[in-house]
């Protein structure tokens, strides 16, 4: 359709174009006309085989020039100024507002891929923050809940400083919940987590100065940032579990190095209840997933009397 439109305004310019010698006013006002349709058709219709259907038209005017040499000359200037002209110069307006168009939506997709971008450090940093106040603050109220079980076992409290000692633990046990449940909306599983300065020697000795048993065998030696954060989470995790679930009970804490792995094993003589692993991307369930991102293996579970945790993480690429 756009092409025949295309070649009717060339015929009639072509045919306007014969016997030019002394034109009549309406004959020159054929010509405005043809230079203004040919100049829409190429500003407006998207017809790719116009300039193949021009070319043709002005072929067609060699035939008259063998004839009637004036009238072919004639009639393929006209095609030439009226049409021809025209419609190429719609046809490059139209590829500049193209252009236009296109470099406006380049530019409004990369705004929209900027604002993901933000959005998405905004998430990392909010799951960066929920992550540590999961490992520091966590594993503080889980010593506070150990340490008020020890005074509740003291033999010199009275009867009513027994009752506040229990409250107290169960409070913290209770806000522990809480802030996991809390925190676990705000975390990603990949979000990166700065990592700490603590040694697993320090925070072995703080989780004994608290009140639990827990003894360290191994030389817990720096492996490099990738692995010191995940034995280092893995431990906490662990003792934070094992004073929880299993309070009272003996900890043995072993980091060592066996040829191109660390050797990772928390286990514990036995409690009142096993920890839980919880599916929603903390606790021990993360912990797994970070030891398989790693390349290393996870296991956690019943042994023996008592509960123990258990993470092989190969040194090679995770230095």
């Amino acid at each position: 359709m756009y092409g025949a439109g295309l070649a009717l305004i060339a015929a009639a310019a072509m045919v306007n174009g014969i016997d030019t010698v002394q034109l009549p006013a309406w004959r020159q006002a054929v010509f405005v006309v043809l230079a203004l349709l040919a100049y829409l058709h190429g500003r407006r219709l998207d017809f790719r085989y116009g300039a193949p259907l021009l070319l043709a038209a002005a072929a067609l005017t060699v035939p008259v020039m063998i004839v009637d040499r004036g009238n072919g000359v004639t009639a393929f200037l006209v095609l030439g100024a009226f049409v021809m002209l025209p419609w190429f110069g719609g046809r490059y307006r139209r590829q500049q507002v193209e252009l236009l168009e296109a470099e406006r939506e380049r530019a409004a997709r990369l705004e929209h891929e900027r604002d993901l971008v933000a959005e998405r450090a905004q998430a990392l940093e909010r799951a960066r923050i929920a992550a540590d106040l999961h490992d520091s603050v966590g594993h503080d109220l889980a010593l506070i809940a150990l340490r008020a079980g020890a005074l509740e076992l003291s033999p010199d409290l009275s009867e009513a400083g027994r009752e506040a000692a229990a409250a107290l633990r169960a409070n913290a046990v209770e806000a522990t919940d809480r802030l996991r449940q809390s925190l676990g909306m705000l975390r990603e599983e990949a979000a990166p987590v700065a990592p700490v300065d603590e040694p697993v020697r320090d925070l072995v000795a703080r989780s004994a100065e608290a009140g639990l048993e827990v003894r360290l065998e191994g030389g817990a030696e720096a492996f490099g940032p990738l692995v010191d954060r995940a034995v280092y989470r893995i431990v906490q995790e662990a003792l934070t579990n094992a004073a929880k679930h299993a309070p009272g009970a003996a900890v043995a804490v072993l980091v060592e190095r066996e040829v191109a792995e660390v050797l990772v094993r928390v286990s514990d003589s036995g409690g009142a209840a096993a920890p839980r692993l919880e599916p929603g991307g903390s606790g021990l369930a993360a912990l797994a997933g970070r030891v398989r991102l790693l390349g290393g293996s996870f296991s956690a579970g019943r042994r023996g009397g008592g509960f123990a945790v258990e993470a092989r993480i190969p040194l090679e690429g995770n230095r």
